[in-house]
């Protein structure tokens, strides 16, 4: 059987391999998930400490580092 994978199992991938993306990027580049599923899973994955956001520019883009 086939593991299925989470959000933030992809989230944490795609951050460990382009460490600045935005979220922007992720929404981009995971279109299985949709904004909001996305912005839910990387709140509760800087909370537990697995990515860190950092609010960069003037704007609110937001780039992540994983940790």
């Amino acid at each position: 059987m086939l593991e299925q994978r989470t959000a933030a199992d992809e989230i944490l991938d795609m951050v460990r391999a382009q460490p600045g993306c935005t979220l922007e990027e992720l929404t981009q580049n995971l279109p299985k998930w949709n904004w909001s599923e996305i912005f839910i899973e990387v709140d509760r994955l800087s909370r537990l400490g697995q990515l860190r956001l950092k609010q960069s520019g003037a704007g609110f883009i937001t780039t992540l580092h994983a940790l």
